[in-house]
C-alpha cells in the first residue's frame, strides 16, 4: 500500500522515476513488523515438536499457587524448549482453563508430570545426574548468568509466590542463583523471574 501511494504521487506530480527508485531504496531500510505468516516459518510445526532439540533442563515448580503463573511458565518453557516441567505440591496442573488462558496451547508441547513431593522428585533427578539449582535468595546464591555449561544437565527449581523455594528443597540443591534487584522490592513475580533465568540458562547452553 505504501508503494502504491508513492506511485500515485509520482503520477499526479510527474516526478522523475529516478526519484522513485531512490525512495524505494530508502524504504528498504525501514523496519517493519513481521506478518504472522512470516513468524510461523521460524517456529517448529506442532507435528514436529516431539523431535525438537531441547535444552537439557528440567524445571521443578515447587508449590506455585496461581494457575495463571503456571500457564505462563508453560508458555515460557515452550519458548526455550526445555526438557520437562515437574509440578509439585499444591501447584495446579492441566487440564485447567485458567492455565490454558496463559499457556496458549504450550501444555501440548512441553512434557510435564505431577509429583506430590518435591524432595522425592529431586532425589530421582540427582540419581540421574542432574544438578539441582534453585532460583532463590540464599547465603550462597550466585548471579544467574554465572552458571556454566558444565553444570548441565540441570534442574531449575522455582518456588511459591510468597515463601519462595521451601527449606527442605533448598537443602537438596547443589547451587542457587539470584537475579539482582535495584529498586525497593526484593523479588520479581515468579513467572517473570523464571523467564529471565531460563532464557539465560538456555543461552549459556546453546552458545557453549
Amino acid at each position: 500500500m505504501r508503494v502504491y501511494g508513492i506511485l500515485k504521487e509520482i503520477t499526479l506530480r510527474n516526478i522523475d522515476y529516478s526519484f522513485f527508485i531512490y525512495l524505494l531504496f530508502c524504504l528498504s531500510f525501514v523496519m517493519r513488523k513481521l506478518t504472522h505468516a512470516e513468524i510461523s516459518t521460524k517456529r517448529i510445526p506442532e507435528g514436529q515438536v516431539e523431535n525438537a532439540t531441547r535444552v537439557p533442563l528440567i524445571v521443578l515448580v515447587d508449590n506455585v499457587r496461581s494457575l495463571y503463573n503456571v500457564g505462563s511458565i508453560f508458555r515460557t518453557s515452550d519458548g526455550v524448549m526445555i526438557e520437562k516441567l515437574i509440578l509439585t505440591g499444591f501447584t495446579p496442573y492441566p487440564p485447567r482453563k485458567e492455565i490454558e488462558k496463559t499457556a496458549l496451547g504450550s501444555t501440548k508441547s512441553i512434557p510435564w508430570e505431577y509429583s506430590e513431593h518435591s524432595t522425592e522428585a529431586i532425589q530421582k533427578l540427582k540419581e540421574r545426574g542432574y544438578k539441582i539449582c534453585c532460583l532463590e535468595l540464599t547465603d550462597k546464591s550466585i548471579h544467574y548468568n554465572d552458571i556454566k555449561s558444565t553444570d548441565f544437565p540441570i534442574c531449575l527449581v522455582i518456588g511459591n509466590e510468597i515463601n519462595g523455594v521451601s527449606k527442605e528443597v533448598i537443602e537438596l540443591c547443589d547451587l542457587a542463583i539470584e537475579i539482582p534487584m535495584y529498586g525497593i522490592k526484593q523479588s520479581l513475580n515468579v513467572a517473570v523471574a523464571f523467564g529471565i533465568a531460563v532464557f539465560e540458562l538456555a543461552r549459556l547452553w546453546r552458545t557453549r
